[in-house]
């Protein structure tokens, strides 16, 4: 197999089938070993490795990273988990032919592609950089080549003209994977006069026509609104700032109880009527957190835990009825009592939902050993210093400390021999870790820390007794106060914090979706079960988890 060179069209690589779903890319792999390479609608055009491997269907999404163009050098740089490479065919030569696995977790390897049939008018690279809505599922794959791959302008550039770059997507979870001199900025537009006029658009305010060469607008294609072609980039909720406050406001008594939970809408995954632990949805969860990255998961689920905290994203109207602009200031006061109990659920069900996720696991023992790597992946992709999400950080840990899977002393073992470093991290760093942010001793600074570790503070609140002797109960509640009083305090820190960690980053909707309380909760209970009261509901499935853990590795 012959590697192109970065510049190469990559549209003349067989396995390469362009703008294609998930669900015709599964359709396409036949055997165990066929792979594809298809741009991903549902995150902007992204490359993702679609393949079969024992029997499923899996999909891989391949990170881009833009560099500064400098000779000698690509001016991108792909990976799967460690190893970058300089263009994505040398990427793919070297998985294919080295028969190495595509990740570690599943030990999936790729041998035969499945070639496309039909031609290709768009490369690979222009796919990656398009990130205009005029490029996402509803176009179809069952269309003609000619119907996605339309230019964006209708008019020929030529050698001399100005080329209108946009900016790469961007990639939250290999942001630290650039250095300080690889700029995001794309090279200046040729000094030559153009010989087709560069695209200018009149504002809807009448004022004079604008041109940005590092945020291009350009016309529409013909018989497409300007709307649905290329619309001005917009800052997402969590990237906006906020208004300033005015020092000298008048304080406003609370006036009701404030909740962070979305509301019920239409779900992407669940049916309107669905039961308990569908396997048609857990089958597409588990192919949906095998497609990313832990650095990526560990970031959806900092945006969706910033949402429900209260953190981000905290309307004018909501900090007028609670009296304050955070959920963490929130969280210390009287009437904070619905968001406390909202972020205890929101802590047990993600839990439930990790545990389950190595429990349900009914296959050979290496893949509940998968199972627990990825979760201990997740975990230190989630720990102060990376995303610095304490409490998503919290939840995945209750799942792996869980005693219906601590128990399963085989699973561990195969965990310790085939993942020697996963093991070693879990046990000398992520407990030591989580017994001290139990015991509020643990990091909570902004900066290193996005979101810190409320659980303790608001089970005190909610009346838990703090265990232990005497005397070390006693210290143990006051750092829980003292640390409570800082996280009230450095409130909007952490909200700055939080927001620079999400900057530039584009999530999945299903993704997303999957880790907001009200999925969870409908995935566990159902959407009958959910509305039972949260005793009953919790207690009921910790004896499904019981009899799931006896079942893979039964009392001797």
């Amino acid at each position: 197999m012959q590697v192109p060179q970065d510049g190469e069209d990559l549209a003349g690589q067989p396995w390469y089938h362009g703008l294609l779903s998930r669900q015709k890319a599964e359709a396409l792999l036949q055997q165990d070993g066929d792979f594809l390479v298809r741009a991903s609608g549902s995150r902007g055009g992204h490359p993702v490795i679609s393949c079969r491997w024992r029997g499923s269907a899996l999909h891989f999404e391949v990170f881009r990273v833009a560099l500064r163009p400098r000779p000698g050098r690509p001016t991108a740089l792909f990976q799967l988990e460690d190893e970058q490479f300089p263009s994505m065919p040398a990427l793919v030569h070297s998985y294919v032919t080295g028969r190495r696995p595509l990740s570690q977790a599943t030990g999936a390897v790729v041998s035969r592609p499945v070639t496309w049939q039909g031609p290709l008018r768009r490369s690979f690279s222009e796919d990656t950089l398009m990130d205009g809505p005029a490029w996402t599922e509803p176009l179809g794959y069952s269309q003609s080549p000619e119907a996605f791959a339309m230019p964006v302008s209708a008019l020929p550039r030529t050698g001399s003209d100005p080329v209108l770059l946009k900016a790469p997507a961007p990639l939250g979870t290999v942001a630290n994977s650039l250095r300080a001199s690889d700029g995001q900025l794309q090279a200046k537009a040729p000094a030559k006069p153009p010989r087709t006029p560069s695209f200018e658009l009149p504002d809807a305010s009448e004022r004079p026509p604008t041109y940005c060469e590092l945020v291009p607008r350009v016309p529409c294609v013909q018989g497409t609104s300007l709307s649905q072609s290329c619309p001005e980039p917009e800052a997402p909720w969590w990237e906006a700032e906020e208004d300033e406050e005015e020092e000298n406001r008048c304080f406003t008594r609370p006036q009701a109880e404030i909740s962070f939970c979305p509301p019920d809408t239409s779900s992407c995954l669940l049916g309107p009527q669905n039961r308990p632990l569908e396997p048609q949805v857990l089958h597409t969860l588990r192919g949906l957190f095998l497609e990313h990255h832990p650095g990526s998961t560990a970031l959806h689920l900092l945006l969706v835990d910033c949402q429900a905290t209260g953190l981000l994203g905290v309307t004018r109207d909501q900090r007028g009825n609670m009296g304050v602009s955070s959920g963490l200031e929130l969280l210390t006061l009287p009437h904070g009592r619905r968001l406390r109990l909202e972020l205890l659920e929101r802590h047990e069900t993600l839990a439930l939902a990790g545990s389950l996720a190595v429990l349900g696991c009914s296959g050979p023992l290496e893949e509940r050993a998968a199972a627990l790597r990825g979760l201990v992946e997740l975990a230190l992709a989630l720990r102060p210093g990376a995303a610095g999400d304490l409490p998503g950080l919290a939840a995945v840990m209750g799942a792996l400390l869980m005693p219906q899977v601590s128990r399963l002393e085989h699973t561990w073992r195969q965990l310790r021999r085939s993942h020697t470093e996963a093991a070693l991290a879990f046990e000398q760093e992520l407990k030591p870790l989580m017994r001290a942010l139990d015991e509020g001793a643990g990091p909570c600074d902004p900066g290193e820390v996005a979101l810190p570790h409320v659980a303790p503070m608001v089970r005190l609140l909610e009346g838990e007794e703090v265990a232990g002797p005497l005397d070390e109960s006693c210290e143990r509640l006051l750092r829980t106060l003292h640390g409570a009083r800082h996280m009230a305090r450095d409130a909007p820190k952490f909200r700055k914090v939080a927001a620079q960690r999400l900057r530039g980053f584009r999530p999945n909707p299903e993704l997303r979706e999957a880790l907001t309380t009200g999925f969870l909760r409908r995935l566990l209970w159902g959407s009958r079960g959910a509305g039972a009261p949260r005793a009953e509901r919790f207690g009921k499935f910790q004896r499904v988890l019981g009899v799931l853990s006896q079942r893979l590795e039964p009392d001797s």
